[in-house]
């Protein structure tokens, strides 16, 4: 089931809107200049159709023959060029809240999410967005539509991190609904049963989707650098704990690199692609990841 979500957002979701939306073109159209050429070029082999020229794309793409007889600028498409579907699921739950700087994981996931999607859309895409906690919140369908991008931020401008996550479920339904292949990107912190994790993971990939993993921390879940007697209050039901941390930093940095390390084995094993984010990282570092991985769908279709 979908939702006009527009109807039911408050002026305070209104302006998160428009700061969602300036910050992903900032970040898109600031992350796609500093590229040296678009990573979307490249050597076709069959002409399949015209598409109408958008700010940004690349001048040397036009079909000047069609441009002389309409006076409208128009693209060259391949047929490699097929227009890839892809569901980017945000995690919404109580964990994701954490922050020990200025932006919390739910907040960077949002703007990550926003990113991804005008960047999709913008490359003519089809992009939706799921979110969730221990079952899905808000749904986007898939959709290419240039005032697409709209309907995804205002799903993610109503969400507020609660509950606990339970992702298998979220998994199976996504897997369940989604009938033709395509891309799913998860966007979550993963603090969540790694068994059922990988089973839901697995779903998706026996129906032929391609699964990308943004692992979304805080700075301080990955460094512990805390110092003197702290409260530590757990999220999602984990209880509280006053400690001096300089005595649990060594274990727990211990129990983070074996989180971590399972985390990127089990997904080399499934053939996901996975990349940890820090939250005081710039997003054009996860721009370049999905970059890069879409670049290497298309090489492989051609092989």
């Amino acid at each position: 089931m979908t939702h006009d979500y527009r109807k039911y957002l408050r002026p305070e979701e209104i302006s998160r809107i428009s700061r969602l939306e300036v910050q992903a073109r900032h970040i898109v159209e600031g992350f796609l200049s500093g590229s040296h050429r678009s990573p979307y070029l490249g050597q076709s082999v069959e002409f399949a159709q015209h598409r109408e020229y958008a700010p940004g794309d690349d001048i040397r793409r036009i079909d000047w023959k069609v441009w002389a007889k309409t006076d409208r600028y128009y693209l060259k498409q391949y047929e490699e060029e097929t227009n890839l579907r892809c569901t980017i699921l945000v995690d919404g739950s109580e964990s994701m809240q954490f922050a020990s700087g200025p932006i919390s994981k739910f907040e960077y996931a949002c703007s990550l999410a926003a990113a991804l999607a005008y960047l999709m859309l913008r490359q003519q895409d089809a992009v939706g967005l799921v979110t969730f906690d221990q079952s899905i919140r808000g749904q986007v369908p898939v959709s290419s539509r240039k005032n697409h991008l709209h309907s995804i931020l205002a799903a993610l401008a109503v969400e507020e991190p609660q509950q606990k996550t339970g992702l298998y479920d979220v998994l199976f339904e996504v897997a369940r609904t989604r009938s033709k292949r395509g891309m799913v990107m998860l966007i979550s912190d993963l603090f969540v049963d790694r068994d059922d994790l990988f089973r839901g993971l697995r779903l998706l990939r026996h129906r032929g989707h391609d699964v990308l993993i943004f692992h979304v921390l805080d700075d301080q879940e990955l460094d512990f650098d805390y110092r003197g007697t702290t409260r530590f209050e757990g999220l999602e039901e984990t209880g509280q704990l006053v400690c001096d941390p300089r005595s649990l930093r060594e274990g727990y940095l211990e129990a983070v690199r074996r989180f971590l390390a399972e985390i990127r084995e089990r997904c080399s094993r499934n053939v996901i692609d996975y990349q940890t984010i820090r939250t005081s990282q710039h997003l054009d570092a996860a721009l370049a990841h999905y970059m890069n991985h879409r670049i290497g769908l298309r090489k492989s279709a051609r092989k």
